[in-house]
């Protein structure tokens, strides 16, 4: 079993930036796509990106394509997200999920983090 801590998330103004963390610990970090969704009140939760146990493939949500960066580092069992040109609409829970691959990540077959709360004001 995994278990993964998200941190970093905050209140930042339109148009700022924000980085992301993701820790995970339980199981072989290095050997598990990992990826993140943001649930924002009354709506279902969205696939923002994932990215593959090697960093080769990675896959972004089309709402936050060009704007957003998942990298991850094995040494410390660590993704992030690092989020520019934010909008008052990226405003929702951002949850980290590891799974066995990219497609399953994006399935929801993961684990799931307990999630930090990004803001963005206008």
């Amino acid at each position: 079993q995994v278990q993964l801590v998200e941190s970093g998330g905050g209140l930042v103004q339109a148009g700022g930036s924000l980085r992301l963390s993701c820790a995970a610990s339980g199981r072989t970090f290095s050997t598990y796509a990992m990826g993140w969704f943001r649930q924002a009140p009354g709506k279902e939760r969205e696939f923002v990106a994932a990215i593959s146990w090697s960093g080769g493939t990675i896959y972004y949500g089309d709402s936050v394509e060009g704007r957003f960066t998942i990298s991850r580092e094995i040494g410390k069992n660590t993704v992030y997200l690092q989020m520019g040109s934010l909008k008052p609409e990226d405003t929702a829970v951002y949850y980290c999920s590891s799974a066995a691959s990219v497609d399953d990540v994006r399935a929801r077959f993961g684990s799931w983090g307990q999630g930090t709360q990004v803001t963005v004001s206008s």
